[in-house]
């Protein structure tokens, strides 16, 4: 369980996320981060820790060029599907390949990839992912208008959902995009 929390603010993009480490009715505090940076990407993952720690540390994910859309629907996915491959964690169901669910930041831009590699970008300059999501979007929606600082969003944003939920537990990470 996890919650993952983004948003855009001055043409950078900024994560953030909580540390649990969820099986059944048991938590574990992971030293381990689910929010990174890898290159110009700034990375935040839910789903399995092997996932991340693949697009951590295994992925050489391209850097970004042309039509962003474009780029990222197809060569970057090309990429990270190789990465979790030849990482062993690529899963195929009914013909389907499946992978987890996260969130990456490049050029001042935030996309949700989900499962099925589909690649996502909110009109709101914000996203969420997890167990927490939706408790973490309230709390981003409500301090929209509030020209608070991104770390102080995404922080009320966790909080929210901490509080809330049973598979989320400081403390919080933070990343960025690099400038």
């Amino acid at each position: 369980m996890t919650v993952i929390v983004g948003l855009v603010h001055r043409k950078r993009v900024h994560l953030a996320g909580d540390s649990a480490g969820v099986t059944g009715y048991q938590i574990t505090v992971r030293r381990d981060p689910k929010v990174f940076t890898n290159g110009p990407y700034a990375f935040g993952f839910t789903s399995s820790f092997r996932m991340g720690q693949l697009l951590h540390h295994a992925s050489q994910a391209p850097h970004p060029e042309g039509d962003l859309d474009r780029f990222m629907a197809t060569t970057f996915i090309d990429a990270v599907r190789k990465c979790l491959k030849d990482g062993g964690w690529a899963r195929r169901d009914a013909e389907q390949e499946e992978a987890g669910t996260f969130l990456v930041g490049v050029h001042g831009r935030l996309f949700s990839v989900e499962s099925d590699y589909q690649v996502a970008e909110s009109a709101d300059q914000y996203a969420a992912i997890g167990c927490g999501y939706d408790l973490a979007l309230g709390a981003l929606h409500a301090t929209a208008q509030l020209g608070l600082p991104p770390r102080e969003r995404l922080t009320a944003a966790l909080r929210a959902a901490d509080h809330h939920s049973a598979g989320i537990c400081a403390p919080y990470t933070f990343a960025k995009t690099p400038r």
